[in-house]
């Protein structure tokens, strides 16, 4: 029997081998529609060159073209969804995955189906005289482009100097993401009149308070279906995440009434045949859940942590609804109770001094043998130059992924991992 050919929109070698662990990949073979490099780190979004380099590339191959698919936020969501029309292929419709993807729209969305479970919120250009009056959202605030990744500028604002600063530097760097995705939405798409003011990049929304998780979905033929809760854990700034850790440390009733609220609003924007990731915030206070956004993908930033619990990646879940297919119930079948995606944070700008080298890695991988390191930077890197998308509050050095028996086994793992890797940096003057 022949395999069946799937097209990964930012394929990487790093998630390329849980694509090949899973039990699908018997069946299988994984090919790029764009690599990795061609939708990261690059210094601007061509749109235009990158549909037109997926198209050929898939046009070109030789075989049969069976599914295509993303793991990654901007450009990969959103091209999935052009490039399965184009080749007749299983796949959700554009306007569902930007009905997620804009977040303005996404709001708008929101408010009409689960109006009890969000923050106020307008619309605004940032680019206007006179901004700060015109903004009815009571301070605090958050301000955040119509679209993002990775907190990319997204700004906490408690008074008018936090608004000065922050529009400042939106103006100059806004368009690296919303100018290409206003290009592909008016190439595209066609938005409501709600919607259709392109110059309105930016939103303010009322903070969410509380404990942080992020359900993760998928719906098939119109129903929709959680599979697993992972806890997002913050550092001690308070903005930005410490760990990704699965599964949940909510309380039953908690996750029930999330996964409710799930399938009534995927289900009402219309997102299907397409995994989901939604994020919450539980405030325990008031007992109370508000919804934070929704991501027409699986999260490749919980990929190690779903293998080390269940035995193989959530990517089963992407392959199977790629292909048209139901995916099956995942089981725990994984070496591990609990896992953690950890971000090691520096939270001033400086100089990296001291990067782990292979040795140091394999020394870690020899004492704890399924533990995975990947490092963010070069030595002689500034994180500030080299944090193009990272989010406004800190710099992200390196990424650990290691599970334990329980959450305690784990955190002494991960702090004897840490001791065991040379990472420095020297503060600026």
């Amino acid at each position: 029997m022949s395999k069946k050919n799937i097209f990964i929109v930012g394929l990487d070698d790093f998630n390329k081998r849980f694509l090949e662990a899973l039990p699908e990949a018997e069946e299988c073979d994984f090919y790029s529609a764009l690599d990795y490099s061609e939708i990261r780190d690059v210094e601007c979004f061509n749109m235009k060159e990158l549909i037109n380099k997926a198209i050929k590339r898939m046009e070109s191959f030789e075989g049969s073209i069976d599914g295509v698919a993303s793991y990654y936020d901007f450009p990969g969501t959103d091209l999935v969804p052009v490039l399965a029309k184009r080749f007749n292929l299983p796949g959700p419709s554009l306007e569902s995955v930007l009905k997620c993807e804009h977040k303005y729209w996404s709001r708008l969305e929101q408010k009409r189906i689960v109006p009890e479970h969000i923050t106020d919120f307008q619309v605004f250009d940032p680019c206007e005289d006179h901004l700060l009056e015109k903004i009815e959202v009571k301070f605090p605030y958050w301000i955040k482009p119509i679209k993002s990744f990775k907190s990319f500028m997204c700004f906490k604002i408690e008074n008018e100097q936090d608004f000065s600063r922050a529009i400042s530097e939106i103006r100059e760097r806004v368009g690296f993401i919303c100018e290409p995705f206003v290009y592909f939405i008016e190439k595209y798409a066609h938005l409501p009149p709600e919607v259709s003011d392109l110059k309105k990049l930016c939103l303010a929304e009322s903070p969410m308070g509380g404990f942080q998780v992020t359900l993760e979905g998928h719906c098939f033929e119109g129903e929709a279906v959680a599979y697993g809760i992972v806890d997002s854990i913050r550092e001690k700034d308070g903005t930005s995440f410490g760990r990704y850790q699965y599964p949940t440390n909510l309380p039953l009733e908690i996750q029930q009434k999330m996964v409710d609220i799930a399938r009534k609003v995927i289900t009402g924007i219309g997102l299907d045949n397409s995994p989901f990731n939604i994020e919450f915030f539980y405030d325990q206070s008031a007992d109370h859940i508000y919804l934070l956004e929704i991501n027409p993908r699986v999260s490749q930033a919980h990929t190690e942590i779903f293998s080390k619990v269940h035995g193989h990646s959530h990517f089963s879940i992407m392959v199977d609804l790629c292909l048209g297919r139901k995916p099956p119930i995942m089981e725990k079948k994984g070496s591990y109770n609990v896992a953690a995606h950890f971000m090691v944070r520096h939270f001033e700008d400086g100089v990296v001094t001291s990067v782990p080298s292979q040795e140091d890695i394999k020394t870690v991988h020899d004492k704890f043998p399924e533990t995975e390191i990947k490092i963010l930077f070069k030595e002689g890197d500034r994180l500030s130059e080299l944090a193009a998308v990272q989010n406004s509050y800190s710099y992200e050095l390196a990424n650990i992924f290691a599970g334990g028996r329980d959450e305690r086994d784990m955190l002494e793992k991960y702090h004897s991992i840490l001791e065991m890797l040379p990472l420095k940096i020297e503060k600026m003057e």
